[in-house]
C-alpha cells in the first residue's frame, strides 16, 4: 500500500557508515535496492530512480547503541506475496532475522545491516482490516505464521516496483519530548501510542514515524561523531511543505529532518 498520497511521508534516509562498500553491497544483495549513484565517499540506492538509502562514508564514525538516532529503517513492499518472496530470499542468503511480528495492520520482518542499523522489511494489510479506537490505530505485537508466508508464489527478483520506505522509527531519551516535537513542529497526527513508544502519521495511515526509548531512555544530544542516522528527509505535498518551511528542523536529541516538497523530490 503506497504512502504518498499523505501529506507528509518518508522519503529517504541519510546514514553515516565507516564501511562503504560492505554496507552498500548488503542493502543491494540483501534488500534488493539498485544503484542509483556513486562517488567513492557516498552512494544512492533506491528503486524505480527514487532515492530511498543515501550512504555517506566515514571511517572515523563510531556506534554509540544507547544513543538516540535510528532504531529502523521500514521498507513498505507492494503486497503479501512479495514480503514472502522476500523471506525465502533472505533464508538463501543466510540473512539472520531479529524478528518477525504481525501488528494487526501489517506483517513485519526484522533485520539489521553490517553496522547494527535496525531494518524492518512490511507489507500492509488493506486499511479497512485495520482496527481503531476514534483516531487512534491498534497495533497489537503477535506471531508472525512464516510457515504460511514463506509459501508464496515466485521468486525474489529484487525490490519490486513500488517499495519505498513507509515508515522510520528512532530512539530518543524522552516519549513525552517526542511527542510535542513531531506533532508540534511536524505537524503529525498521534496515531497510537504505549508507555515506551509512540507512533505518528498524517493522511490517516498507521505510522510514518515512531519514537521509542527502549535502548534509549534518558538520551542527550547525539555525539558529532556518531555513525548511523545522519538525516531523515521527508516527502511533503506543496500546501504542506510550504508550511513547514524549507530549513531542516533538528529534534531535541539533534536527529536533522529536511522537508521536500513532494513535486520537487
Amino acid at each position: 500500500m503506497a504512502t504518498s498520497d499523505a501529506p507528509v511521508s518518508v522519503s529517504r534516509v541519510v546514514l553515516t557508515v565507516r564501511d562503504l562498500d560492505r554496507v552498500g553491497d548488503f542493502y543491494q544483495r540483501a534488500i534488493g535496492l539498485d544503484r542509483i549513484a556513486g562517488d567513492g565517499e557516498s552512494l544512492v540506492l533506491g528503486k524505480d530512480a527514487l532515492p530511498l538509502v543515501d550512504l555517506r562514508r566515514d571511517t572515523a564514525a563510531r556506534a554509540y547503541p544507547a544513543e538516540a538516532g535510528l532504531f529502523h529503517t521500514a521498507f513498505l513492499l507492494p503486497d503479501r506475496a512479495d514480503l514472502g518472496r522476500w523471506l525465502r530470499h533472505a533464508a538463501g542468503q543466510g540473512l539472520r532475522l531479529d524478528g518477525a511480528s504481525d501488528h494487526g495492520v501489517s506483517e513485519a520482518l526484522y533485520l539489521r545491516d553490517p553496522e547494527d542499523n535496525g531494518i524492518e522489511i512490511y507489507a500492509d494489510r488493506p486499511r479497512d482490516q485495520w482496527n481503531r479506537d476514534g483516531t487512534r490505530v491498534r497495533m497489537p505485537t503477535e506471531g508472525l505464521d512464516l510457515s504460511e508466508l514463506v509459501r508464496a508464489p515466485g521468486d525474489w527478483q529484487g525490490a519490486p516496483e513500488g517499495t519505498v520506505i513507509g515508515h522510520v522509527h528512532l530512539q530518543v531519551g524522552d516519549v513525552a519530548a517526542a511527542d510535542r516535537f513531531y506533532t508540534g513542529p511536524l505537524g503529525f497526527d498521534l496515531s497510537s501510542r504505549i508507555p515506551s513508544a509512540s507512533f505518528y502519521a498524517t493522511g490517516g495511515y498507521h505510522h510514518h514515524l515512531a519514537t521509542n526509548v527502549w535502548r534509549s531512555r534518558g538520551a542527550v544530544t547525539r555525539s558529532p561523531d556518531s555513525a548511523g542516522l545522519t538525516e531523515l528527509v521527508l516527502s511533503a505535498d506543496a500546501d504542506r511543505a510550504q508550511a513547514l518551511g524549507s530549513a531542516a528542523l533538528i529534534d531535541p536529541w539533534g536527529n536533522r529532518i529536511t522537508i521536500e516538497s513532494r513535486a520537487a523530490a
